[in-house]
């Protein structure tokens, strides 16, 4: 393959035909180096991970059910360092490219599987969405990309970041493939609901740019030809930064007891702002992971309150457009923070988003999430086919 982006590893050249018929028959996806791959190892995004791991014996399921639908595995995809990011830019592996924002950051940690089919070098991939490694890099490179519903899809055969956040999602172009993709990975595929209304978090859209909004708030607007109910709603009234530090306690802590062990054992170098992210996680007191769990369990039930069978909420899924390849890391973070307000919600309170490539900022794409209660997916990718058609350039051209 030619990978002209960026995308692929080099240290698993690999290539598996699928099944000779089924849905997928023809396809070509790509897995982020986070997955399982017999025969070869899963480098997640670290030299030193590369170094002190062994070959994996067995396939992810997730990879074998795409498989056996038919759809050839084309290449593992570059991650952000063990997943632990939101921009794409790897100390030691790289910046994939974002063909759609020339110059700018791809999103991450699903950087390379992003990139890659925003470029045409695969149609579909799959990613990971921990808190909102597969929403942001969607958004970013203008494409449609899912966190489903927490523990929907079995991880098996993945690196583990932060269980209880955990989970693994896809991208496309197509909306159609989106759904097929989910009818093949979620083990207990349903007719999805009908919509009956739309819950606007006006406080949540503040956190976009201005710019971001005047470009999808009319988008979301065009649901009422589906089911005219729309409700403007404040989704956290004592404030939603109120959100976000529960959601990176609880996020840091779990990291900090996956990874530990390894981390002592190994003492492995981490890029910049990685390696501080680390350190900040193995100061997380129980305590405050014990407060942040019951910050946690009111999101939980406002969500699910507000979230009932045929209710979408719709909201930006990034703050802004792509930032610039190689901001300094102060920069980055104080918008990845931005970021994370937004993608937060959807980790919390484990329920499945959509991103939906339908807007462009100054040439830039932007995306527009549909979040759903828990189980909510079918209905999700349901809407995502009837709003948009298949992106080219970044953007899809709307059909609702």
């Amino acid at each position: 393959m030619d990978d002209h982006l960026g995308a692929f590893v080099d240290h698993c050249d690999i290539r598996i035909d699928g099944a000779s018929d089924g849905p997928l028959a023809g396809t070509t996806f790509a897995a982020k180096d986070l997955f399982h791959i017999a025969g070869t190892k899963a480098g997640c995004g670290n030299p030193d991970w590369l170094a002190s791991h062994p070959v994996n014996d067995d396939t992810a399921p997730a990879v074998e059910k795409l498989l056996a639908a038919g759809a050839t595995l084309v290449g593992k995809t570059h991650t952000d360092e063990i997943a632990y990011s939101l921009n794409g830019e790897n100390h030691f592996y790289g910046t994939p490219v974002n063909v759609n924002a020339p110059g700018r950051i791809p999103g991450g940690s699903s950087s390379g599987s992003a990139a890659a089919v925003a470029g045409g070098l695969c149609e579909l991939a799959l990613g990971s969405d921990t808190g909102g490694s597969v929403r942001i890099p969607a958004s970013y490179c203008g494409i449609y990309g899912i966190r489903p519903t927490h523990d929907r899809i079995p991880l098996k055969g993945i690196m583990p970041l932060a269980p209880s956040f955990d989970t693994i999602g896809w991208f496309s172009k197509d909306p159609a493939q989106m759904r097929q993709v989910g009818e093949i990975l979620l083990p207990d595929w349903q007719a999805p609901d009908a919509l009956t209304q739309t819950i606007v978090p006006v406080d949540a859209w503040t956190l976009a740019d201005r710019s971001v909004q005047d470009v999808l708030r009319p988008v979301a607007e065009r649901l009422r030809l589906i089911a005219p109910v729309v409700h403007e709603i404040t989704l956290v009234p004592d404030g939603i930064e109120t959100w976000f530090m529960p959601f990176r306690i609880i996020q840091g802590w779990e990291i900090h007891q996956t990874h530990k062990d390894w981390i002592e054992e190994v003492k492995p170098t981490f890029g910049p702002g990685i390696a501080e992210r680390f350190e900040w996680v193995a100061t997380i007191t129980e305590q405050e992971r014990e407060e942040a769990a019951a910050v946690r369990q009111q999101v939980q039930d406002r969500l699910r309150t507000i979230l009932q069978p045929g209710t979408v909420m719709a909201l930006p899924t990034a703050p802004g457009i792509a930032p610039l390849c190689g901001q300094p890391a102060d920069q980055l973070e104080a918008f990845r923070f931005r970021g994370l307000q937004l993608t937060g919600i959807g980790s919390l309170g484990q329920v499945p988003q959509v991103s939906i490539p339908v807007g462009a900022v100054d040439g830039y794409p932007v995306g527009l999430s549909l979040m759903a209660g828990p189980g909510g997916d079918e209905l999700l990718l349901a809407l995502a086919e009837r709003i948009a058609g298949t992106a080219e350039d970044g953007v899809a051209p709307i059909t609702l």
